[in-house]
Formats: C-alpha cells, sequence, structure tokens
C-alpha cells in the first residue's frame, strides 16, 4: 500500500512539473504582437516592401515578433498615421512628413525643389539629414528609417504645359512645399492627400498635379492625366517615415531592436531602388495609356528654376526665425545633389 502511495506521489509531481514547464514554455513562445499602419495601397511596390519587412522582421526574430500589416489607411489614414504611431493607435506606420507640416522643421528641407535626379539618391539624402542633423520632431517617436522618391514632375489632364505662361489659371494638387512650388510657378495650389487625387482629377477639381512618375501606374493616375512635364530644373522630392511607438520600442528585448536596427539598414536601399523602378513602369504605363511627355527647353529650364527658388529662400529666411540654420541644411543636399 504504501509502495502505491509513494508511485502515485512520484507521478504526481512529475505531472505537476510537467504542466510547470510547459506553461513557461508556452510563455516564452508567445510572440511580440506589433501593429503596423500605411497608407500605400497594397498594390504598391513601397506597401509590398513594408509588407515584406515584416516578414522579414518576424523571419530574422525566430518568431518573437510578429507584425501585423494594416496597407491601404485601413488602421489610420495618411494625414494621421504619424500621431496614430505616437498615440498608440498603431505600433508603427508609414506616410508622408509633409502631412503634418511644420511639425518637421530640418526634414522640410528634402522637399524643397533641389533638382533631385533619382530615388536611391533621394532616399540616401534623407537618411543623411535626419541623421545629420536631428529633426526634434521626431521625439516622441523612434525613428526606423527615412525613405524619399524620384524627381517629382508636373502632370496635367488636357492642357499640355511648356512655359510657366501655361500654368495660369490652373488649379494644381500639391501638400506642404509642393503647394508652395505650384503657387510659385503660377498655378493656384490645391492641398489635398494621395489618395483624394484621382477622383479630384477625374471630376475636374483639380487641372493637374505635382508627383513623382510612379504615381501614374502605382495609384493609376495615368487613367486622368494626359501629359506630363519634365521639369528637373526644380524636380522636388517627398520624404516618408517609418516609425515606431516610443514606448513600444523600448519595451522591446535588446536582441529584437539590434535585429530590426539591421534590417531597417538593409531596407533604405531597397526602397530607394523600388522609387527608380516604379518611375520606369509609371513612364511605361502614362505611354501605354496615350499620354505625352513634355521636354522643356534649357532657356525654360532655367526660368522654371529661377521661378521656384523663392521656395528654397522662404524655407531658410523661416528656419532663422526658428534659430534653425536652413541655409546649411539646403547646402548640405545640394552637395549631395552634385
Amino acid at each position: 500500500m504504501k509502495k502505491g502511495l509513494g508511485f502515485l506521489t512520484i507521478l504526481f509531481v512529475m505531472l505537476l512539473a510537467g504542466v510547470l514547464c510547459f506553461g513557461v514554455t508556452a510563455t516564452k513562445a508567445a510572440p511580440i504582437q506589433l501593429t503596423y499602419s500605411n497608407f500605400f495601397p497594397p498594390s504598391h511596390i513601397q506597401s509590398k516592401l513594408a509588407a515584406s519587412w515584416c516578414k522579414e522582421v518576424e523571419k530574422r526574430t525566430h518568431g518573437k515578433v510578429k507584425v501585423v500589416y494594416y496597407p491601404g489607411g485601413t488602421l489610420t489614414k495618411g494625414k494621421n498615421c504619424y500621431d496614430g504611431v505616437v498615440n498608440g493607435l498603431s505600433d508603427i506606420g508609414m506616410s508622408v512628413l509633409g502631412y503634418t507640416r511644420g511639425r518637421f522643421p530640418i526634414m522640410q528641407a528634402v522637399d524643397l525643389p533641389l533638382g533631385y535626379t533619382s530615388g536611391p539618391l533621394a532616399t540616401k539624402i534623407c537618411n543623411a539629414v535626419y541623421n545629420k542633423f536631428k529633426d526634434p520632431g521626431f521625439n516622441d517617436s523612434q525613428v526606423m528609417y527615412l525613405t524619399a522618391h524620384g524627381p517629382g514632375l508636373l502632370f496635367t489632364r488636357k492642357k499640355a504645359i511648356k512655359t510657366l505662361e501655361d500654368l495660369k489659371g490652373l488649379k494644381i494638387r500639391g501638400h506642404g512645399t509642393t503647394a508652395a512650388l505650384a503657387k510659385a510657378l503660377g498655378a493656384t495650389p490645391v492641398a489635398m492627400p494621395m489618395p483624394e487625387l484621382y477622383q479630384a482629377l477625374q471630376k475636374g477639381v483639380v487641372d493637374g498635379a505635382l508627383y513623382p512618375m510612379e504615381v501614374n501606374k502605382g495609384w493609376r493616375m495615368a487613367d486622368q492625366v494626359k501629359y506630363g512635364t519634365m521639369d528637373f530644373s526644380c524636380a522636388f522630392t517627398t520624404s516618408f517615415f517609418i516609425v515606431m511607438n516610443k514606448k513600444k520600442w523600448n519595451a522591446l528585448p535588446a536582441d529584437v531592436k539590434k535585429t530590426i536596427q539591421e534590417i531597417n539598414k538593409e531596407w533604405i536601399p531597397k526602397h530607394g531602388k523600388a522609387w527608380d523602378s516604379s518611375d520606369a513602369a509609371g513612364k511605361k504605363y502614362l505611354l501605354k495609356k496615350g499620354g505625352k511627355l513634355i521636354t522643356l527647353s534649357k532657356t525654360e529650364l532655367a526660368r522654371w528654376k529661377k521661378a521656384a527658388r523663392p521656395v528654397i529662400d522662404n524655407y531658410i529666411a523661416k528656419m532663422k526665425k526658428k534659430g534653425i540654420n536652413g541655409k546649411e541644411i539646403v547646402d548640405y543636399i545640394e552637395s549631395m545633389l552634385k
């Protein structure tokens, strides 16, 4: 009888130990769940890169972290994305810095019409400016990395734009710096986020817009525009953020942080190259839809560059009032462009 009780006692202890061990193992195996909000539609190459970033994080943390991805503004809209991250509506977010105009005074310089030539260079400059000058606007978030598109150009619905005079009286969509550029070139700027542009062009609310070539396919804008003006002398870029909620970042284990930072460095050039490949696809799509590209003469390009210069000078003057050396930032960008 005693032997039987002893055996049952040992068996009970072993089962209890197994249950406890299983509970500990299960607790350790539970992944850290993060949410990622992106305003780009799921079919857009920049959205696909964000989705692949999520998968890479899960893969290289060996399942410690699982990122649930929400493209197309389904979690937070583009203009609300940054605040959404800060306030915890999403843990990670990607959107346009210019949607929160004035919040990132240093990074605003990147979007100036300085004559950008490619996505990789714009992306390189964007991250270099952040790393060198540390915009205080990011103090309430953890920056993963930044990216910026290739040459921002002018596209119109019905009217071919060959001279500055052709722009007078036209309503041109822009946001932040691009709205200022539209005004400087003689058009009437209309501010609106990218997801609203297609319908605005379709209904004639605007006559055209300033954006990179890739938008013609990535956002199907070539369905609505007919002409593209190759004003490279004052080509702009738009900078995008990928940030994480600071509290969530600080709570991550050190090894997970290190892994994510390594992935971030790898994804910067991926985004840059993607902008150029999507620009090529956007150009091809526009031409396929019957669109026409207008090449400006050297004389006209010089006129456009001169007309756009006040946008740059106004930025420098505004920064000076804020105690920021805007000229130093602009000079730094121009040196990289050269």
